[in-house]
C-alpha cells in the first residue's frame, strides 16, 4: 500500500474506531488527524495553522449570533406565544394538539434553528398537554422530537452557515430561502402522518376555528416572528450580511424578551449568555479541529477518490444520489450535525455536483440528513433529550418513531429528486 493509502487508513481509521469507542468528536477529529501528520512527518504547527484558518472567518461569526438569538428568544417566553399562535391555526382539526406541535416546531425553529431547543423548550410544555388530552405519551414525545427538524431547515439555522462555510462559498442567503419550502413539506408530510394515526386512535378535536382569536394570537407573536423577518429579508435584499443580521437579531430579541414579552430578567439575561457559551465553545472547537481534518482530507485526495469509488458503484445518477444519502444517514447514527457536515461536505459536494445536484439543494439534504441522524440512536442527541424530556424509556420513543421515520425519509427522497423543492425560491430571487 502507498504512503497516501496508509495515511488514508490511518486517518478515517482511528477516527472511526475513537467514534465507536465514545470520545468526544472534537478529540477524535484532533488525534485522528495528529496520528496522520505524525506518519506523513508534517510540522506540528499545521495543526495550529489549520485550527486559526479554521475559526478566521467573518461570515462564522453569523453562527454565535444566532445562537445566541435562539437561547435569548427561547428564554423569554416566546414559547407560549407561538403554541397560541399554532392552536388558532389548527387547533381544530382530528388530532389538533398534535398539528399544533407540528406548526408550533416551525414557527419556533425559525427563531431557535435549533433541534434540541426546540424539543426542550416546546416539549416540556406540550407533551405534558398532550398526554393529559389522551394523547399516548410514546407518540407525544415521537412527534416532538420529529417535528423539531423542522427547526434546523427553517432559517436562520445556524447550520446553513457551518455548511456555506464548508462548501467554500455558497450563499447564506440562497441556502435559507432554499430551506423554506422544504421545511414546510417536512411539517405537511408529518401532519399527514400525525392525521392518520389520530384517526387509528381516535385523538380528540380542538376547539372550533375562531378567526378572532387567530387574530388575536398573531398580534401577540408577531415580535417573535418579526425576528425572522429581520433576518431572512435583511439577508435576501443585500440590506447587510448574514454576520450582520445575526448581530442586529441579537439586540432585537434582547428588547422583547426582557422589555416587551417580559419574560426574561437582566439576571436572566445573564444565564442566557453563559448558556450560549457552554454551546459555542463546543461548535467552535469543533469547527476548529474539523479545519485540519478537512485539511488532510484534501491532502490526501479523498474527495476525488469518494468519487470515483461512488463513480465507480454506477454511473446512474439516481443510484449515487441514493448513496449519498444512505452514507449521510449511516454518519448521523454514529455522529453529531456539525461534525457531519464539516467532514463529508468536502468529501460528498463534488460527487453531488457532478450529478447534477446544485451545492444550495445539497446543503438542504445534507441538513435533513443530519437532522434525521439527531433522531436515531445510538448517539441521536434529540433522541435522548426527548426520552429525558417525556420521562420515557428510548426504546419506546425509537418503535413510535417508524411512522415519522418514514414520513422523514420520503421527504428527503422528494427534496433530493426534485430540486426545484429547494430551488425554487432562490431562483425566483435572483
Amino acid at each position: 500500500m502507498s504512503v497516501e493509502g496508509i495515511a488514508i487508513l490511518i486517518l478515517i481509521g482511528s477516527f472511526l474506531l475513537m467514534v465507536l469507542l465514545r470520545f468526544q468528536i472534537s478529540y477524535a477529529v484532533a488525534l485522528a488527524s495528529l496520528f496522520t501528520l505524525l506518519y506523513l512527518g508534517l510540522p506540528l504547527t499545521t495543526i495550529c495553522q489549520q485550527m486559526v484558518k479554521g475559526i478566521s472567518s467573518f461570515s462564522l461569526m453569523a453562527v454565535p449570533f444566532f445562537i445566541t438569538m435562539g437561547v435569548l428568544m427561547g428564554s423569554g417566553g416566546i414559547s407560549e406565544k407561538l403554541i397560541g399562535l399554532a392552536d388558532a391555526l389548527v387547533g381544530w382539526m382530528r388530532g389538533g394538539l398534535g398539528m399544533v406541535n407540528v406548526v408550533d416546531s416551525f414557527f419556533f425553529g425559525g427563531i431557535s434553528g435549533s433541534a434540541a431547543a426546540d424539543t426542550a423548550s416546546l416539549g416540556s410544555i406540550l407533551i405534558p398537554v398532550m398526554v393529559k388530552a389522551g394523547y399516548d405519551r410514546d407518540f407525544s414525545v415521537a412527534l416532538t422530537i420529529a417535528s423539531s427538524v423542522e427547526g434546523i431547515l427553517v432559517p436562520p439555522s445556524h447550520n446553513m452557515v457551518i455548511y456555506a462555510m464548508a462548501a467554500g462559498g455558497v450563499s447564506v442567503g440562497s441556502l435559507f430561502l432554499a430551506g423554506y419550502i422544504p421545511g414546510a413539506l417536512l411539517a405537511i408530510s408529518l401532519m399527514i402522518t400525525t392525521y392518520i394515526i389520530a384517526i387509528r386512535r381516535n385523538y380528540p378535536k380542538g376547539a372550533k376555528f375562531n378567526l378572532i382569536n387567530l387574530l388575536v394570537q398573531m398580534g401577540k407573536s408577531i415580535w417573535a416572528l418579526a425576528a425572522v423577518l429581520i433576518v431572512v429579508v435583511g439577508v435576501v435584499a443585500g440590506v447587510f450580511t448574514a454576520t450582520e443580521s445575526a448581530a442586529i437579531a441579537v439586540i432585537y430579541s434582547l428588547i422583547v424578551s426582557v422589555f416587551i414579552y417580559k419574560g426574561l430578567t437582566w439576571k436572566g439575561v445573564w444565564k442566557a449568555l453563559d448558556e450560549c457559551i457552554d454551546t459555542l465553545s463546543i461548535v467552535l472547537i469543533l469547527i476548529s479541529t474539523s479545519s485540519i481534518f478537512g485539511y488532510l482530507l484534501t491532502r490526501l485526495h479523498v474527495p476525488e477518490l469518494a468519487a470515483n469509488a461512488l463513480i465507480g458503484v454506477s454511473d446512474n445518477p439516481i443510484v449515487i444520489a441514493l448513496l449519498i444519502n444512505l452514507i449521510l444517514l449511516f454518519l448521523g447514527c454514529i455522529m453529531d450535525m456539525a461534525p457531519i457536515i464539516l467532514i463529508a461536505t468536502p468529501i460528498l459536494l463534488p460527487v453531488a455536483t457532478s450529478i447534477g445536484i446544485n451545492p444550495v439543494q445539497f446543503g438542504i439534504m445534507m441538513v435533513l440528513n443530519c437532522g434525521i441522524g439527531l433522531l436515531t440512536p445510538p448517539v441521536g442527541a434529540v433522541l435522548f433529550i426527548g426520552s429525558a424530556v417525556g420521562k420515557i424509556p428510548m426504546e419506546k420513543v425509537v418503535r413510535a418513531m417508524i411512522p415519522f421515520y418514514l414520513s422523514m425519509i420520503a421527504t428527503l427522497l422528494l427534496i433530493t429528486f426534485i430540486p426545484e423543492i429547494s430551488m425554487f425560491l432562490p431562483s425566483l430571487m435572483k
